[in-house]
Order: C-alpha cells, then sequence, then structure tokens
C-alpha cells in the first residue's frame, strides 16, 4: 500500500478553471495536488470559440456584473498573457434601422422571444454600453458604427441585405491549451512542493484519503480542502470519491476550422459576430492562417458523448452562408471540427441559450471527515483568474489563511516581460534573431507561441533548425524543446495542446510519426537520467 502524501489541498480537474486555482493558490504559498485525467485543458477547455470577450449578448440577458467583470479580465489578459491573447476587430452586420427593440426589451425582462435581427439602432446602444463597461484597463479602440457604403469598401462579399455594421474589438487567445500549462508551470515556480499530476484516475475516498491511479502506480493523498473542478464532470467526479450531487446542465458548443482562402480573405483580419435566422448568435474569424467558424448551443447531459455531428457542421456552414452568400464552405475545406460542453449550473426545463455564463461556488461536505468539497460551476476562459480568485479565497477561509498576493496583473509564462507595443516586439524580434540564425518571421512565430519563453528554447539550440517532416510550421528541435519541458506523456498532447498541429489540419502520418520518435528519444533519455 503506497504512502499517504499530506497536501493542504487537492484540486481534481486540470481545465482552465483547475489550472487557474493551483496557479492562485501556489501563489499564497499553499501546498496543492492538482489530479487531471487526461492532459491539462484536454477537455472542454480545449473546445471553446478561443475568445477572450465581454460577452456582448450577455447584455440582452442583463448580466451586466459579468459584461462588466468580463470586459476588465480581458483587458488584463491584453497585457499579462500578450504573447497568447491579442486584439481581435469584430464586426456586428445590421440589417435595419430599429430592428430587434421589442425583442431585446423582452429578453432582457427575461420573457423568451426569438431575437432575428438586431438593427442599427440596438447594435449602436448595445455597443455604446459595451465600451462603457470596458473602461477599466483599457487597451483598444472604443466602437464605432458603420454606413452601407464604407462596409461595402471594406468588405464587398458581405451579404447584399447587410446595410451597415459596428466595429468593436475582443480579444482572441491564439493557443488556449498553451495557457493553462504556463499556469501550472508558473504555480509550482511560485511553490515547488505543490504538483500537478495527469493521466490520473481517481479510485476513491476511503477514511478521507484520495486513491488514484497514475502510469506509475496508484497512490494515495490527503488534504483539508478539496476543489472540484471538473467542469461539465462535477456530478461524475464527486461520485467518483463517494458524493452525490446534481449540480450540472452543459451545453454542446461545436466549431469548425476551415481551409478557405477566399473566405479568410473576405473577413479581412476581423471577426464577423451575427445573428442568424434561427435567433442564435454565431462567429467565423481568422484563425492560425485558416477559418474558425462556431457555435451551437446544445444541451448535452453526458460531457463524455460531446462531439460536433454532421448536423451541426452542417448547420455552420448554412449559417455562413447567411453573411456571405457567395463563399460557401465545402465538406473537403473543413480540416478540424470540434465541440466543447459548457459547465453551466443545472436549470431543468430552462431555454439553454439562456442559462447563466456566470460562475458560482457550491460548497458540499464529505461524510468522511466533514471535508470541505468546493465544487466550481460555470464560468468562461475570460473570467478564468477571477473565478480562481474568488475559489482560492473560499479555500484560504478554510485554512484560516490570509491571501499574501494578488494574481490581478500577474504575468502568464512567456507573457512576462513581453512588451506589447509594436516597437518593443520588433526590438523582442531582433534579439532573438541575435541569440540564434532565424529570420524574422520564424522569431515572429516563435513569439507568437512562447512570448518570452522562446529565449529558453533559443538557449539550448546549437544549431540550424530542422523542419519537422511533413509540416513547415514546427521544427525537429522545437518539438523536442517541447517534449524536453512541457510535461508530455504521449503525441497527443504534442499534436492537440503544445502544438496546433491537429487543429490546423496538419495531423497527418508523416508528422505523427516524426513526433512520436522524438518523444521516444526524449523518454530515453529522462530514463537514462533518472537511472
Amino acid at each position: 500500500m503506497p504512502e499517504i502524501e499530506d497536501f493542504e489541498v487537492i484540486i481534481l480537474g486540470g481545465g482552465i478553471n483547475g489550472c487557474g486555482t493551483y496557479r492562485d493558490l501556489c501563489a499564497q504559498g499553499v501546498r496543492c495536488l492538482l489530479i487531471e485525467r487526461e492532459d491539462f485543458c484536454a477537455g472542454a477547455s480545449a473546445g471553446s470559440s478561443r475568445l477572450m470577450h465581454g460577452g456582448l449578448k450577455y447584455l440582452e440577458t442583463g448580466e451586466f456584473g459579468l459584461v462588466r467583470e468580463s470586459l476588465t479580465e480581458r483587458n488584463m489578459l491584453l497585457t499579462t498573457a500578450a504573447h497568447l491573447v491579442q486584439p481581435l476587430p469584430c464586426v456586428v452586420p445590421v440589417r435595419s434601422v430599429m430592428g430587434g427593440i421589442v425583442s431585446s426589451a423582452l429578453r432582457f425582462l427575461g420573457v423568451k422571444a426569438r431575437l432575428a435581427d438586431r438593427g442599427f439602432v440596438i447594435t449602436a446602444l448595445g455597443l455604446t454600453v459595451y465600451d462603457v463597461f470596458g473602461r477599466n484597463l483599457r487597451r483598444m479602440p472604443v466602437h464605432r458604427m458603420i454606413g452601407r457604403r464604407r462596409l461595402r469598401r471594406e468588405m464587398p462579399q458581405l451579404a447584399p441585405g447587410i446595410t451597415g455594421a459596428g466595429l468593436y474589438y475582443e480579444g482572441h487567445i491564439t493557443h488556449a491549451e498553451r495557457l493553462g500549462l504556463e499556469l501550472v508551470l508558473d504555480a509550482e515556480a511560485l511553490n515547488p512542493e505543490s504538483r500537478a499530476v495527469t493521466r490520473a484516475r481517481l479510485l476513491g475516498m476511503e477514511g478521507g484519503v484520495l486513491r488514484y491511479a497514475t502510469p506509475q502506480g496508484e497512490a494515495r493523498a490527503r488534504g483539508r480542502v478539496i476543489v472540484n473542478a471538473g467542469g461539465a464532470w462535477i456530478d461524475a467526479v464527486n461520485g467518483q470519491i463517494g458524493l452525490s450531487s446534481h449540480l450540472m446542465g452543459g451545453s454542446r458548443g461545436a466549431h469548425l476550422v476551415v481551409d478557405s482562402p477566399a473566405l479568410l480573405a473576405a473577413l479581412g483580419g476581423r471577426m464577423v459576430y451575427f445573428g442568424t435566422a434561427d435567433g442564435r448568435v454565431n462567429l467565423v474569424y481568422p484563425f492560425a492562417g485558416r477559418v474558425l467558424v462556431g457555435s451551437t448551443d446544445i444541451p448535452q447531459p453526458d460531457p463524455d458523448l460531446a462531439e460536433c455531428t454532421e448536423a451541426e457542421a452542417e448547420y455552420l456552414r448554412r449559417a455562413v452562408l447567411e453573411i456571405f452568400p457567395d463563399l460557401p464552405i465545402t465538406p473537403g475545406q473543413i480540416v478540424q471540427r470540434f465541440s466543447g460542453v459548457r459547465p453551466l449550473p443545472r436549470a431543468d426545463g430552462a431555454d439553454i441559450g439562456m442559462v447563466t455564463r456566470d460562475h458560482s461556488i457550491a460548497e458540499l461536505r464529505h461524510p468522511q471527515g466533514d471535508l470541505p468539497v468546493l465544487c466550481l460551476i460555470g464560468g468562461k476562459w475570460t473570467t478564468f483568474r477571477r473565478f480562481s480568485e474568488q475559489a482560492a479565497d473560499a479555500v484560504l477561509g478554510h485554512l484560516g489563511r490570509p491571501r499574501r498576493i494578488s494574481t490581478a496583473g500577474m504575468a502568464i509564462g512567456g507573457g512576462r516581460d513581453m512588451p506589447v507595443d509594436a516597437a518593443g516586439r520588433a526590438r523582442l524580434v531582433a534579439e532573438l534573431q541575435q541569440r540564434a540564425p532565424i529570420s524574422a518571421a520564424r522569431a515572429e512565430s516563435l513569439l507568437g507561441r512562447y512570448g518570452t519563453g522562446a529565449r529558453g528554447y533559443l538557449a539550448g539550440l546549437s544549431g540550424v533548425e530542422t523542419p519537422l517532416p511533413g509540416c513547415a510550421d514546427y521544427t525537429v528541435e522545437e518539438i523536442r524543446h517541447i517534449c524536453r519541458h512541457e510535461r508530455v506523456q504521449g503525441v497527443e498532447d504534442v499534436l492537440r495542446r503544445r502544438t496546433l498541429l491537429a487543429l490546423t489540419g496538419q495531423d497527418n502520418l508523416q508528422v505523427r510519426q516524426a513526433v512520436a520518435a522524438i518523444l521516444a528519444e526524449t523518454q530515453m533519455e529522462e530514463a537514462h537520467g533518472a537511472a
């Protein structure tokens, strides 16, 4: 029987909220164990629209507090994670002047109403309110309204019925899963006594001791507080540790990644955030040289069964035709489709689209030792830091310890000392070129992936890089560095979460074989080093 390891806190789930809470608690000097059944940000956190946004549509449901909080956190991330979170100009097309006023008022009052037309007036009003709520830490321009003539010049392939648009800015995250990983690595630098384990399976809890299995064997741990950060799996996780709960009611959001040079060119670097004829809001925007289209909103009782179905893919293809009628997406252009389950609170019988996207903490008590179990319900990528802060404060209250540092403004991973202005970025590009024989374009690419962490990679580069077989976007040396330093346990970790190879449709046999060979080489090095 393995020995029992004592921790102050055990966090179950390594999605973005689990990773964020882990970092916050480690920053407070709390000894934590994080347990994840797959890989960091491998579940719902990998299935989002990859936006850091305030939630413009939440204004229609009166969730002003959520919008204000989201916009503040979005603005903060543009600085603290400047390598991964970038400004994204967004266009909201309008087809009328007064459309949607009555429906918006009804939705604001909580009355179910179909909102298929958001006209010029209601869009301008909403964006004005959005600007007011986003003034804290503002990093991007305020909105402006665009008339038909200018819109036709700038985006001529929009549908003829579109008479104008609102132009505003959001943030988008270029590589969401890396942000989660960097939070974990930062956490363990802040508190080396903490540990995060992946590929772990919960075996149950006996006498207040948690049993779990990893590829290395069975382990046992005990904590004074448990944080259930299982997202849409919270009820299932509770069941695995001996608690019965009915807290969650997930919603599936399907997305497509499309290789369409014509559609990419038509977007002109902008996201189009548009209402469709069925009353939903969808989006289409440039992503890593491809186009990302999203998303559906369908109840999903079992998150393990979530997938982007053929029907959803067809729905998203038709939705894009409503705004770009001459640029159909063919099935052959879809290089990846994915689906995430939003961890919404249970709301039986409610319209899933009206269920709050805000976050909350449900506190349960484990019958063995009256152990507090804090369940993190809801939340979204943009607000993970604030939600993690609230979770950490709740934990600190149970531990009887004060908060010693705030994570507000705390840089994340390669965002540390990352310049946010063009001149500063140009100086950093020149510095990287002095460190290694790489082009300016390659230096820019490395900055976009690793931020100032690119210095560490280049420090270990002994010569000219070698292109990864079957892919021009990555190199052998880069993949080797990832395998050595970024907690990789399998090929899928590299293809799907440490890089964008799978998401951008570059996951082919040659690439897989090359990555597998590099991983095997580094694992052998590690085994020999341990011996």
